[in-house]
């Protein structure tokens, strides 16, 4: 009844959204603040009648919205668009990655990344970490392959990798394999790679509005990339789905790009957050990863990953937990709204 390629797949498994109870809710990096009043503008005002009309396929107006906010010589020819990043991701395997060669990806990175090599039927050669839970570069780089990727900063563990270790990684490898830098995370800390793209025809950067930009519900990521790699890009897009980004999502995402001042002050808000947080839960006798993402990766010495998972639930709040060896005895914890994290913070250091 069903093909056998359907049989090898591991699908991805989303952090929990039960039914049961309201909980406080820190398993799945949202973001806790509401996007844009320009975005509550764009929703009042939005004519009903353009849902009887396909959306612009290019995303034009779009791609130039998301090319101005990020300025720095990024033109819309540069920026792909999809509906939401894990879209954007499966063309981007499909489009770099080929089955003939392995791909190289950390060991301990965000876990689509094997469901869509799985999918596509692509190799793997997961690296390890460096003791410190940071990527090993010299690692992704070695030996023949079909392609790199990794997230910046890393998921689960939080941590950045600067770009000169990104650029010595573009350095190391042979300008024929691409390398795909995914910064879901990057407006929480750090430098974007974007101004590499000068340099490294091969880099490929993919960003998504679901976590800075406070669009989990609404779906829309992107990718920055030179021109070429873009054209690829559509041309996979075109021979899935020719109308990925509908009307109200292009509308909502052009308002957004036009007031990044005000996702800026809000996510400064959630560093704060992260940082005291990580702070307080240090002095509580909890091994807090360095994080420059909406989360922190945290363990505490004779508790498991599962047990402090169960006991926080237990208190009405949602953490993630990873049944993958070599993290099991951590969780993941989102930043919510301050008082979502003193109540959490209570909590943990009573365990």
């Amino acid at each position: 009844m069903f093909a056998k390629r359907f049989a090898g797949l591991k699908p991805y498994v989303p952090g929990e959204q039960p039914t049961d109870r309201a909980y406080i809710k820190l398993n799945a990096n949202e973001n806790p603040y509401p996007p844009s009043p320009e975005v509550e503008k764009v929703l009042r005002d939005f004519d009903p009648a353009l849902f009887q009309r396909y959306p612009d396929p290019d995303a034009r107006e779009l791609r130039s919205a998301i090319a101005d906010m990020l300025g720095g010589g990024v033109s819309p020819e540069m920026i792909f668009a999809g509906n939401g990043s894990d879209e954007v991701l499966s063309f981007v395997f499909y489009a770099f990655f080929d089955s003939d060669s392995p791909l190289r990806f950390p060991e301990h990175t965000y876990s689509f990344y094997p469901v869509y090599a799985g999918y596509y039927d692509i190799p793997v050669i997961k690296t390890p970490l460096l003791s410190d839970f940071s990527i090993d570069t010299e690692a992704l780089s070695e030996g023949p392959g079909t392609g790199v990727i990794f997230a910046n900063p890393n998921a689960p563990t939080g941590i950045y990798l600067p770009l000169d270790k990104i650029r010595n990684l573009l350095d190391s490898v042979p300008r024929d394999r691409v390398v795909v830098v995914d910064e879901a995370y990057i407006d929480f800390g750090g430098e974007t790679a974007v101004p590499l793209l000068a340099e490294y025809p091969n880099l490929a950067i993919v960003r998504t509005f679901s976590k800075s930009y406070c669009f989990a519900g609404a779906r829309l990521g992107f990718v920055v990339a030179n021109p070429p790699l873009i054209q690829a890009l559509f041309t996979t897009k075109n021979s899935f789905n020719h109308f990925p980004v509908d009307a109200l999502t292009q509308k909502i995402g052009i308002a957004s790009c036009r007031d990044s001042r005000y996702y800026a002050e809000i996510n400064g808000r959630i560093i704060k957050t992260r940082d005291s947080f990580s702070a307080s839960l240090r002095k509580a006798g909890w091994d807090v990863l360095p994080s420059l993402a909406n989360f922190v990766f945290a363990r505490k010495a004779g508790l498991s990953g599962r047990g402090a998972y169960e006991a926080i639930k237990r208190e009405g709040i949602l953490v993630r937990y990873f049944d993958i060896p070599g993290i099991t005895d951590f969780v993941r914890i989102s930043i919510g709204l301050p008082a979502d994290m003193e109540k959490l913070l209570a909590v943990m250091s009573s365990l």
